[in-house]
């Protein structure tokens, strides 16, 4: 049994200190033997000074990493032999082909490490069981999740292969204290609660913990999931071939702490946030080049070194997610705060996926969100076109009211668009068990997009 990982730290210098100590040791443990690092950076090279010193490294992108897999059908950044590695995942190829994620058991443990810090954020340990609500194919975020709830010492419950309708009974009759899903399938088990007259607010659970997806930093969708539960929402952010960076917070710091009692829906003060797991993880962040201008919007994209994955690190890697960094202050800090960098409002969409609309940037997670807010509002499409060169969106949506008006409205209001909404049928819509794709892009493919990694 490997010793505990000490304990977060508290103050920014600490943190400084710790991240370039666990940079050094993974880079004297990866080189020369890490052919894909040793050809980037050199056998042996210096270690910086400071994390700035880190802008004249090279980035890494997912490209090199599926080309690498798609010539050896393992991915480019693998330090050992085949023979070291004990598991096979892949990643969900949402923005492109899958790709193969190999892990060592010493990795594996790492990985436990991480989840530690997620986890006791929720207070999830003993006495407390978790029902992972994944379907456990290759995908690896829920398969983490599981083994990560064990590590902490708590009963992780399995429902793949199930119906829906059939895990809300497995939660009913194991007294489930947390829900581990992503936020659009956390929605629609609610509603299919809802639909067979299942009570979901009077199941023990305590905490919906998701990700796999924006939602759980969004207000309007922790709201609806929030209502939906009566129970508090921790999101949580990672990547196949990242790590699990993110776990989430907001101003009320009300973390879901076994025995406390529930929150009403909407009553965290301020916004939410993500916050990226430092001790494991170095985050940069590149403004964004949008034509609204990187610096009135605060918009970046995530960029992300390991600092513990031996066996198949990254550094400098582009995640591609669009973000907006905060610090805290030092009287967060002083009155208990973590000093780790916050990202406001999770992440917020992807740098492929940022839609321009008559000059305005508009990202699919912020229509999610506003969405969200009206609870009547069932399922929805959100599609976009091209029209004399400019884009174009239209949404349809499910809703109980057949009130489509109001919906419209309100886009209007809040993103300063004037955007088609109309109704369809209740259940016509499409339902995601994983990541929700409820985005149809029919632009011509040589529109310009803004920049991806």
């Amino acid at each position: 049994m490997r010793p505990a990982p000490p304990p977060s730290c508290r103050h920014r210098a600490d943190l400084d200190r710790l991240k370039r100590q666990r940079l050094g040791t993974l880079l004297e443990a990866i080189l020369p033997a890490n052919a894909f690092y040793a050809a980037k950076l050199g056998a042996s090279p210096r270690l910086p000074v400071s994390f700035d010193d880190l802008a004249e490294w090279p980035f890494t992108t997912k490209d090199e990493l599926v080309a690498g897999a798609v010539a050896t059908g393992a991915p480019a950044n693998l330090t050992f032999d085949r023979a070291t590695y004990v598991r096979y995942h892949q990643t969900s190829g949402t923005h492109g082909r899958p790709l193969p994620v190999f892990d060592s058991a010493a990795d594996w443990e790492w990985w436990m490490d991480c989840w530690r810090l997620v986890l006791d954020r929720g207070a999830v340990g003993p006495g407390d069981r978790v029902l992972v609500a994944s379907s456990f194919g290759p995908y690896l975020g829920f398969w983490s999740a599981f083994d990560g709830v064990i590590s902490r010492g708590a009963m992780a419950i399995p429902c793949g292969g199930m119906s829906s309708v059939a895990r809300l009974d497995l939660a009913r009759s194991t007294a489930a204290t947390v829900l581990v899903a992503t936020p659009s399938y956390a929605l629609h088990l609610a509603q299919v609660a809802e639909a067979a007259g299942i009570d979901t607010r009077a199941l023990p659970i305590r905490l919906v913990l998701v990700a796999g997806e924006p939602g759980g930093s969004v207000p309007g969708v922790r709201a609806a999931l929030e209502g939906g539960w009566g129970a508090t929402v921790l999101d949580h952010a990672g990547a196949s071939e990242v790590g699990p960076w993110g776990v989430g917070g907001d101003a009320s710091a009300a973390y879901a702490m076994a025995g406390a009692p529930r929150r009403d829906p909407g009553s965290a003060e301020g916004s939410p946030w993500l916050e990226v797991i430092e001790e494991w993880f170095h985050p940069e962040f590149l403004p964004l080049d949008t034509p609204g201008g990187s610096d009135s919007t605060g918009l970046a994209e995530l960029v992300l070194t390991t600092l513990g994955r031996v066996g198949a690190p990254v550094i400098r890697y582009r995640t591609g997610d669009v973000v907006r960094p905060s610090w805290p202050t030092a009287a967060e800090v002083a009155a208990g705060a973590t000093p780790r960098v916050r990202l406001s409002g999770g992440i917020l969409g992807r740098t492929d996926d940022m839609l321009v609309v008559r000059g305005v940037n508009i990202f699919p997670s912020a229509v999610d969100g506003i969405l969200r807010s009206f609870p009547e509002v069932v399922e929805y499409r959100l599609t976009v076109d091209s029209r004399e060169r400019l884009d174009h969106l239209a949404v349809e949506i499910e809703d109980q009211l057949h009130a489509p008006a109001r919906v419209a409205d309100e886009l209007r209001l809040r993103l300063g668009l004037r955007i088609d909404v109309s109704e369809v049928p209740l259940g016509s819509l499409p339902r995601f068990e994983g990541k929700g794709r409820r985005v149809v892009d029919r632009r011509p493919r040589d529109r310009h997009r803004p920049h991806a990694p």
